[in-house]
């Protein structure tokens, strides 16, 4: 069996990014293990750029990880459409000035992150909203017209495209709903390659069986978190090196492609030397009972979400039921 294709997702300040590759066994170690990195675009600064070159001439693929400042909602999202056009309009005008190459662009399809906070701050504060937003179908479809329209032109101008889609989005498919993308302002878009972010770090203790359940419908696998990236909980501990080569392994079972959160985080706990000589043969143990548990957990989750989508089939078939039931009541 084959090594998976590895990519490290990198979410640094110009500073701290720096800081990172001022040592020299990052770059060294990224191109011994034929890594690619996505780079988040904090900023367009002479500062990111420079790395970017120094990428660019150890031939390290890079895929631009388009973000946004936090006060447009960080990461794309149903309402930052217009926003993240724009972004894309800067971005290029940045990549042209630098003369930078770039192997894909990264779209990073989650919630706005202010709600994010808000929700940690006062989660019943977001109820009145939510009610709103199942009825809106219409803010949807305006929302995937738009970001169909920027893989458009990022494929016109020569790139391919990536999502990084929370797991959730599986689910929703299966069923032929919508309602979590209206509720949580994610967006479905076609691209090249589908990311989904199944960080165990964020699931425990259930998380090795949440990464198993859901990697069987995952192009490419993120496992994580390994340190680094927007903190949004307390007391999340990042991964150690036992649960990291587990993920790994349990990863790599249904997928040569993985991706890792986050390359920071890998270089600070001394991962990326022991990646070197990683043994992908060795055996594990999958997560079975508890998978198992995940899954009954997802068809109760997509039995809701189809509901949702048929309230008019729930209706006539509750009317049925209880029509025979007056019937039988009368004989």
């Amino acid at each position: 069996m084959p090594k998976p294709r590895l990519t490290f997702f990198c979410e640094l300040e110009a500073g701290a990014l720096q800081a990172l590759f001022a040592d020299p066994a990052v770059l060294d170690e990224l191109v011994a293990l034929e890594a690619s990195v996505s780079l988040g675009i904090v900023d367009l600064s002479t500062e990111r750029a420079a790395v970017v070159h120094r990428l660019n001439e150890a031939d390290v693929p890079i895929i631009a990880w388009q973000l946004l400042p936090k006060e447009q909602g960080y990461w794309f999202n149903l309402d930052n459409a217009a926003q993240a056009a724009s972004r894309y309009v800067e971005f290029r005008r940045w990549t042209a000035e630098h003369r930078l190459r770039w192997d894909g662009i990264g779209l990073d399809i989650e919630p706005d992150i202010r709600e994010m906070e808000g929700l940690r701050a006062d989660p019943w504060q977001w109820l009145p909203t939510a009610l709103k937003r199942a009825l809106n179908e219409e803010r949807l479809h305006r929302a995937q017209m738009a970001y169909s329209g920027l893989v458009g032109q990022i494929r016109t101008d020569g790139y391919r495209v990536d999502s990084y889609h929370v797991p959730f989005i599986a689910d929703e498919r299966k069923a032929g709903s919508t309602l979590l993308q209206r509720l949580a302002g994610l967006v479905d878009i076609v691209v090249d390659r589908e990311v989904l972010m199944l960080y165990s770090s964020l699931f425990r203790p259930r998380g090795p069986a949440i990464l198993w359940s859901y990697a069987q419908d995952a192009q490419s696998v993120a496992v994580g978190v390994t340190g680094g990236g927007v903190e949004l909980t307390e007391d999340t501990p990042p991964l150690s090196w036992d649960e990291f080569s587990r993920d790994l392994l349990l990863a790599r079972h249904w997928t040569d492609d993985i991706h890792i959160f986050s390359l920071e985080g890998c270089a600070q706990q001394g991962f990326l030397p022991k990646l070197l000589d990683f043994d992908w043969e060795q055996t594990f143990t999958p997560p079975l009972a508890t998978a198992g548990q995940v899954e009954t957990w997802r068809k109760t989750l997509r039995a809701g979400l189809w509901a949702s989508a048929h309230p008019w089939l729930l209706l006539a078939g509750a009317v049925l039921v209880l029509g025979c039931t007056r019937r039988r009541k009368r004989r």
